[in-house]
């Protein structure tokens, strides 16, 4: 009997891992917004970055700025890239839907760029997830447009699924979360701000 075919755990960013990295560092789209929301936090928070990639440009920032950034991303290329950067900053090569995130609590968690990648159901257990890590009072940072949505990524082909604003309202409010505010960047992609507990 043959073995099962693995999926890609990077959804697919692996096999074009250095065209995104060049195409990145050309890019600081989102940087604003993802600063300006992490000034919100007390000075030297614990930040995990969900699906961090090489760390361009926005663990880079939040570095920068002062936050204690710990990184978490499927491929073994990009991940390899932030460790070899950021060798102080604790990272893992691993799917965000299997990771222990370090096994320990955080002050914010954001994931740009990442949630649309996941299946319908996996953003929800990943919210749910992301809901139990936070510290008391702590943030969560997320993109994916307002509606709900599905297209193919530029990049690798790989389907992206938005589950819109009012389902993602829901799967919130069922973790625990609070919805805080919601922004736009240059780029016109949409963040949701939240925290825990309220």
């Amino acid at each position: 009997m043959a073995p099962p075919i693995k999926r890609d755990q990077s959804n697919g960013y692996e096999a074009i891992a250095s065209e995104f990295m060049t195409r990145r560092e050309q890019s600081g789209i989102g940087v604003a917004t993802v600063l300006a929301w992490a000034r919100s936090l007390k000075p030297g928070a614990s930040i995990l970055d969900l699906g961090c990639g090489h760390g361009v440009p926005i663990s880079a920032a939040l570095m920068a700025d002062g936050f204690f950034v710990h990184g978490i991303d499927s491929s073994p290329s990009l991940t390899a890239a932030f460790r070899s950067r950021f060798p102080r900053a604790p990272v893992a090569c691993e799917a965000v839907e299997d990771s222990r995130f370090f096994g320990r609590g955080f002050d914010a968690v954001i994931a740009v760029g990442l949630m649309f990648l996941l299946s319908a159901d996996i953003q929800g257990r990943l919210i749910r997830r992301v809901a139990r890590t936070l510290n008391t009072g702590g943030r969560f940072l997320f993109s994916a447009p307002a509606e709900a949505c599905t297209w193919k990524d530029a990049l690798t082909g790989e389907q992206s699924v938005s589950l819109g604003a009012a389902a993602y309202k829901d799967h919130l409010s069922n973790a625990g979360l609070a919805l805080v505010d919601v922004y736009l960047d240059e780029g016109d992609n949409h963040y949701y701000d939240c925290r825990i507990g309220g």
